[in-house]
């Protein structure tokens, strides 16, 4: 079959559905524009609505045999760009807090600071928190910054409380690896976090 710029949604979902990449390349150059250009509406940022959008076009295609979409394709594309835009816009809010609140607590615990080792610390900490797999690293900044429950945070990431526990577990093991050095401010800041 041969798709042309007329080609329906319907059968080009269809056809993605299936694996077919002519179906999926259509689909890509028909929304790719428009898609950057409402991402901006919320993001403005041009490089990260690009970033925005084709992470959604990959997700799209790696997750083509499985998906449901019971709107229309467009609706669904557009839905699901601005979702990632406003997810994109609170990570940013949320990550300013988690480091006003660290930059806060690391000034108090030190009678006299000295700027540069604060700065320091305080750098390799967001480094590390930032360099956590990104279901850890929501998992762990929603419990440790936002006081979120484990059952809060499986309602909003809609994951069992058990997952949730793993993977904060797994955030504590992996910034005990790369903050060794700075372990014991690290475990003083996550005792003042409990």
């Amino acid at each position: 079959m041969r798709l042309t710029e007329n080609t329906p949604d319907s059968l080009l979902l269809t056809l993605l559905k299936q694996g077919s990449m002519p179906a999926y390349e259509l689909l890509f150059s028909r929304y790719y524009s428009s898609l950057c250009a409402y991402a901006n509406f919320f993001v403005h940022d041009n490089d990260m609505c690009e970033n925005i959008v084709q992470e959604l076009m990959v997700w799209l295609w790696e997750n083509h045999g499985g998906l449901h979409i019971s709107d229309s394709l467009s609706r669904y594309l557009f839905t699901a760009t601005r979702n990632r835009c406003l997810k994109h816009i609170s990570h940013g809010v949320v990550e300013r807090r988690v480091f006003d609140e660290l930059h806060k607590r690391l000034h108090c615990q030190f009678e006299s600071p000295d700027f540069y080792i604060v700065k320091e610390l305080e750098e390799r900490i967001r480094d590390a928190v930032m360099s956590l797999p990104d279901s850890y690293r929501e998992a762990f900044v929603l419990n440790r910054f936002e006081k979120k429950t484990y059952g809060e945070i499986a309602e909003m990431l809609d994951v069992s409380p058990k997952t949730v526990d793993y993977r904060i577990q797994q955030s504590l093991k992996l910034l005990r690896i790369s903050l060794k050095d700075y372990l014991p401010v690290l475990l003083l800041f996550m005792m003042l976090h409990e």
